[in-house]
């Protein structure tokens, strides 16, 4: 299990204004800072952080939502941050009951928040052939 993760980012305080208002509806508060990082909590654990850096390299992370509403909420909040349209939400085929919304960030990151509906999942589980998914998924 990841305990943290840590995005390189050129321009901090705009991050971390787009960060801070698109992780609230998933619950998420910028809770830490040193110097120029920030760190922000779920509730439970200050397992996100982003830091200023002169080196970037754009990446995907997801963040668990926990229901389709606030997969809207966030992919609502990203866009009214500034950020781009990635993938409206809705259900996607990487896996059963797999639904997700995404945005790139102001830097080009691509920041996802997914949802597992337990009812699809609960029903590729209960059969005997396993589940065929498409052999790339194109999210970037």
């Amino acid at each position: 299990m990841i305990a943290h993760t840590s995005l390189a980012v050129h321009d901090y305080p705009r991050a971390k204004d787009f960060y801070t208002r698109t992780l609230s509806p998933l619950g998420y508060r910028n809770n830490m800072e040193y110097g120029e990082s920030a760190g922000f909590n779920d509730g439970e654990n200050t397992d996100f952080w982003i830091a200023s850096s002169t080196s970037t390299v754009p990446t995907h992370i997801a963040f668990r939502a926990r229901n389709p509403q606030q997969v809207v909420a966030f992919h609502e909040a990203a866009l009214a941050a500034g950020g781009r349209d990635n993938g409206p939400p809705g259900y996607r085929d990487y896996s059963p009951g797999y639904y997700a919304a995404f945005a790139l960030d102001p830097e080009g990151n691509n920041i996802e928040a997914v949802w597992y509906d337990p009812a699809r999942e609960k029903q590729s589980a209960s059969g005997d052939t396993p589940v065929r998914l498409q052999e790339k998924a194109d999210v970037t």
